[in-house]
């Protein structure tokens, strides 16, 4: 059930990237859509641990979460909506991988943590990376607003970056609320601020809609990639051990690069799949726990915070 698991929740986050394209691109305001998305799964999701008694109102009315959803999902899907109108979905995905190069590059110029070489190694290898998958963009002249779309997603990444460390903080701060809680309240945040955002910047124009494809992509990320993704992510680490979900992340990019090209007919060209191996391969050079995990064969004995179990 794990790995059955795994593989759909990989599967959806490799999706929910061309599902946002499909959403722009039938006329939906990128900023209202990812308002739409966030505030409703939130809403949903916090409805829900407050049926089940797992949730206090008084998250709500916390200045922690309105900082945490800021980052995590504010900064990180504006900037994502607004370049998917000028990137394909396959470069959004490869550029939202190089959070971890981001969180990396943080720990070390705010926080003074230590870097290894292997850290700097596999940072110089993602960097490498990110500039082939941008490179056929620039040599294709595809123009401006194609470089500004790749800048954006990586800007989002930095809000992201910033949003998950932020974040570690604000779940030890209240460690008697359920992580999936806090997750629910910084999305009903961020969407908030989207919504809001798309208010003072947005026109919506609902004549020019094609509904069929707007809608469906609405739902879609609201259901399956906000709920049913987070879902399986958090019912993931509850029976493996905390590191093992986290490696979709190395999953999901060519996932996304492969769907665009085969469902969407996006161009991917050869120096790209170079530059998806490069991103993967620096994320997991910097990650030694991963990699020491892989070299075990997935079998580990960690310790779960805030339990006394050993998780195998």
């Amino acid at each position: 059930m794990v790995g059955i698991a795994f593989t759909v929740m990989c599967l959806i986050f490799g999706t929910t990237f061309l599902a946002i394209k499909i959403g722009v691109e039938a006329g939906m305001p990128p900023f209202l859509s990812a308002g739409l998305r966030f505030v409703i799964a939130g809403a949903l999701m916090f409805a829900w641990m407050w049926m089940k008694g797992k949730v206090s109102w008084s998250l709500l009315f916390r200045k922690e979460m309105l900082l945490t959803g800021a980052g995590l999902t504010f900064g990180t899907f504006a900037t994502l909506y607004w370049a998917e109108q000028h990137v394909s979905s396959g470069v959004g995905a490869i550029l939202s991988a190089t959070g971890p190069l981001m969180i990396m590059l943080m720990q070390t110029a705010l926080l003074r943590q230590k870097t290894s070489a292997r850290m700097i190694t596999g940072c110089l290898i993602g960097f490498t990376g990110v500039v082939l998958v941008v490179l056929p963009g620039v040599s294709l002249g595809a123009g401006s607003l194609f470089m500004w779309g790749c800048i954006a997603v990586l800007v989002g990444e930095v809000c992201y970056s910033a949003g998950a460390l932020y974040s570690k903080k604000v779940i030890n701060q209240f460690k008697e609320a359920n992580p999936v809680a806090i997750n629910a309240v910084q999305m009903m945040y961020g969407g908030l601020l989207l919504s809001l955002l798309s208010a003072v910047t947005e026109s919506w124009n609902m004549s020019a809609l094609d509904w069929v494809p707007a809608v469906s992509s609405v739902i879609y990320l609201t259901v399956i990639g906000s709920m049913v993704g987070h879902s399986l992510f958090y019912w993931i680490m509850s029976r493996t051990n905390p590191l093992f979900p986290a490696t979709w992340l190395y999953i999901s990019p060519p996932i996304a690069v492969g769907l665009g090209a085969v469902v969407y007919g996006e161009h991917v060209s050869w120096i790209t799949w170079i530059g998806v191996a490069l991103v993967v391969s620096g994320l997991l050079a910097m990650n030694e726990k991963v990699m020491g995990w892989l070299k075990r064969g997935g079998r580990t004995n960690l310790l779960v915070p805030n339990s006394k179990n050993v998780v195998k």
